[in-house]
């Protein structure tokens, strides 16, 4: 069973209905291990990726890929681990949870 940081319970609480669905599906998927929502776990946190593709149109195809082909430099050295297990729907959900931070 993986243990939610208490910073990330204190965030979830301050998300109501659907944000709080997805930060459930976050949790179901592992993502949790390396990202929070306000800070740098060992992955950026998701309000900074959201403010680095503000305005971007294409950020949603963008990120998708990342996360279901993984990859590095963006954000450092540390590796973004493909994401073979997950369905493209739960992906684009969680995308659209990120962007909308």
């Amino acid at each position: 069973m993986k243990l939610i940081p208490i910073a990330m319970i204190a965030a979830g609480l301050t998300l109501a209905g659907p944000a709080a669905a997805d930060l459930g599906l976050a949790q179901k998927q592992g993502c949790l291990g390396c990202h929070t929502v306000d800070k740098k776990l060992v992955g950026p946190a998701w309000k900074d990726v959201a403010a680095k593709y503000k305005g971007d149109a294409a950020a949603e195809a963008k990120l998708m890929k990342k996360v279901r082909e993984g990859g590095k430099g963006v954000w450092g050295d540390i590796v973004q681990p493909p994401n073979t297990t997950t369905s493209d729907a739960d992906i684009k959900t969680l995308v659209k949870f990120v962007l909308s931070l």
